[in-house]
């Protein structure tokens, strides 16, 4: 990957995302589904952290919420010091935009648009002017190891490529925070290794990373690991320095 300029310094420990007393509720009544019961979470601005649980256990909840998709039935979200909880569909697409990069476990690229093109889009929402547009997503294509590859269409990449892509497409806005759904999912095992590569970089130049994952082999390039079941949260980093040991 090619080196870019740091990303913005923050007081050292300041909060990029916090969740006090956050419950999601489905439905109502007797039908009614708690799919978060009472999450806390603070996560400081350059962090690494994985969010582990089995299927049905409130993770991807928590990942739309942390992603600015949903909004908590109960508590409160605060995204870079700024409370989420309550704006609006149309204001939260714009904090999306502005504050957080998504990779999705199927790339979710234009199939008929290049490289080049896919990466640009979230710039063309964001009203950046089209000279700019072209540079920045040239220059996030090569930050993945992809400079020579504007031109090409999905198909004509691999899969390890095409997740590259997405990732670059992620940067482009500048954001605060990347978010990576099963980033690894659809890739064979060393391929998926080389992306995880990526994410360790992009961490080690300064970005927030949250990965969601049920792969503990993926988990383990985190600093920290939360596992969520039955919408109950446990932290490794917190039990740990509560028994005076370290996180796995």
């Amino acid at each position: 990957m090619t080196a870019a300029p740091a990303v913005a310094a923050r007081p050292e420990g300041a909060p990029i995302i916090r969740l006090e007393a956050v419950h999601k509720v489905y439905d109502s009544g007797e039908n009614a589904v708690h799919a978060l019961r009472g999450i806390d979470l603070s996560v400081a601005s350059g962090e690494y952290i994985a969010i582990m649980g089995p299927s049905g256990s409130g993770k991807s909840t928590l990942m739309h919420i942390i992603g600015c998709l949903d909004t908590p039935s109960h508590g409160e979200y605060y995204l870079d010091g700024t409370s989420v909880t309550r704006l609006s569909r149309r204001a939260l697409a714009r904090v999306r935009n502005q504050k957080i990069g998504f990779v999705f476990q199927s790339f979710n690229l234009l199939p008929r648009a290049t490289s080049q093109r896919n990466v640009e889009l979230p710039m063309l929402y964001a009203g950046v002017g089209k000279a700019d547009r072209r540079e920045r997503a040239t220059e996030a294509l090569k930050r993945v190891g992809l400079g020579d590859r504007g031109r090409h269409l999905p198909t004509q990449l691999s899969g390890g490529q095409r997740q590259r892509v997405a990732i670059a497409r992620a940067l482009v806005n500048r954001p605060a925070i990347l978010l990576a759904d099963e980033p690894t999912g659809n890739l064979d095992t060393r391929t998926g290794a080389e992306l995880l590569g990526v994410f360790d970089e992009l961490n080690s130049q300064g970005h927030t990373v949250i990965l969601v994952t049920h792969d503990s082999n993926v988990a383990a390039h985190a600093s920290r690991v939360i596992t969520i079941v039955d919408g109950l949260m446990s932290d490794s980093a917190a039990e740990a320095a509560a028994s005076g040991g370290t996180a796995a």
